[in-house]
């Protein structure tokens, strides 16, 4: 039978993996010629009804972040995503995935909260060095023991 998601061959029984279509009519064309002449127009209609509502519509990104990170024996790909969840609402979530979720919420904006705080103590330490502006005279030693 022939491969019709994969439809471009590369070599003798190899197939080049294609994306599968995202529209209805590229979804319907999937489909075997015979098959589709054998609906009637009111079958034909509501398939493309159902698989319209399968699909689905793109809801907008606040941040779309996509990078790869390529190691010696392997690619990695990362994507970030953030924007309204649009999906059903009556979705159960029991309790021990919200505690975890959350923990791992306020772990995140902590660690991202100190890494900000140390890069910015960095840079204002290493402008200070740059400028040669000198805030403790001596070792800073030598002024915690003078202040006690």
């Amino acid at each position: 039978m022939f491969n019709r998601i994969n439809p471009k061959r590369v070599s003798k029984g190899h197939f080049q993996p294609v994306r599968a279509p995202k529209t209805v009519d590229g979804l319907l064309a999937l489909l075997e010629p015979n098959v589709v002449r054998q609906l009637s127009p009111q079958q034909l209609q509501e398939v493309r009804r159902i698989v319209q509502l399968a699909i689905g519509k793109p809801a907008s990104k606040i941040v779309d972040l996509n990078f790869n990170v390529d190691l010696l024996i392997s690619r990695f790909y990362f994507r970030l995503l953030v924007g309204e969840d649009r999906r059903q609402k009556d979705r159960p979530q029991k309790l021990g995935t919200r505690i975890g979720n959350w923990i791992a919420a306020v772990g995140l904006i902590i660690t991202l909260n100190v890494v900000v705080s140390i890069s910015v103590i960095i840079f204002a330490y290493l402008l200070k060095s740059a400028v040669g502006i000198n805030l403790m005279p001596g070792h800073w030693r030598d002024w915690v023991v003078n202040q006690l």
